[in-house]
């Protein structure tokens, strides 16, 4: 009986390359860079968020958001809705470009 073998890990989500090129773009265009480190991205490279050049999507989102897809989506687009008090502002994506940009964050792990 083998019990204490822990299986390694697989990918937790199906990556849309079409829905990662969108966010990519997204990112840049909604401002994202003006506070976070993008890969591929030189300028501006922003400081006042986190980096986001080795986003693996395995922590809790904000520290304490489950990191799922959905929850990705609705803190890119209205992080302090999703979690009160949080430093980020709602950003101007609707809900299929915040999925986009998710499924780039996501994107990252795999580069």
């Amino acid at each position: 009986m083998t019990t204490a073998c822990k299986q390694p890990p697989q990918t937790r989500h199906d990556l849309d390359e079409a829905a990662i090129e969108r966010g990519s773009r997204l990112v840049a265009e909604a401002g994202c860079t003006a506070c976070h480190a993008f890969p591929g991205i030189g300028w501006p490279r922003g400081l006042a968020g986190p980096s986001l050049l080795t986003f693996d999507g395995r922590g809790p989102i904000a520290g304490t958001l489950p990191n799922t897809p959905a929850n990705l989506a609705a803190f890119v687009r209205n992080a302090p809705a999703t979690k009160p008090g949080s430093p980020m502002p709602a950003m101007p994506l609707s809900r299929s470009e915040a999925r986009d940009v998710a499924a780039y964050l996501y994107g990252i792990a795999d580069d």
